[in-house]
């Protein structure tokens, strides 16, 4: 069974974490997140949860308002041929839905599959926000929190200057 969002909130307070959390509409889109959540202080962050033709998976952690052509994405980070992840195999491996995809699902990664790699420019931000493990909430915290979570879950996550294929929104 996939921990909850209580759970990994206990996990927040085992580690010296703070953080804190906002409840709103369920959210699927970046754009359905941008109309509940932009007066939210600090980055706001989409997460693409991929598969390469080897098997390997990655977590790519970005600012919301990139957009990242795949081909490019796959050439920085070292991967072959990236695609989407399906929906069962994100709920298998990370413990959420799709709309929900975020790098707080680590806490389910036990068999530590996943890569991930973090926005660089996101992790300069004073503060990363991201659901807890369901799309209903967005969890903020330092980046230096985050980056502490995720060694928690055994990863070392990578730094990457994300290729652009352009941006969007302010």
């Amino acid at each position: 069974m996939p921990a909850n969002s209580e759970q990994l909130f206990n996990r927040f307070c085992e580690l010296g974490i703070c953080y804190e959390t906002h409840s709103h509409p369920a959210v699927f889109t970046v754009e359905e997140a941008q109309l509940h959540c932009s007066h939210l202080p600090g980055a706001h962050c989409k997460n693409l949860f991929l598969k390469d033709k080897k098997g390997q998976l990655w977590l790519a952690v970005m600012l919301d308002r990139r957009e990242v052509e795949i081909k490019a994405l796959q050439k920085a980070m070292g991967a072959a041929r990236l695609s989407f992840g399906k929906a069962e195999l994100l709920h298998e491996v990370l413990g959420v839905i799709p709309g929900a995809v975020t790098p707080f699902g680590l806490i389910n990664d036990t068999g530590q599959r996943v890569r991930v790699f973090l926005d660089a420019e996101m992790m300069a931000a004073e503060l990363v926000n991201f659901h807890p493990l369901r799309n209903d909430a967005t969890t903020a915290m330092a980046p230096a929190d985050l980056r502490r979570f995720i060694a928690s879950c055994g990863r070392d996550a990578e730094d990457l200057e994300f290729p652009l294929g352009g941006e969007t929104g302010p």
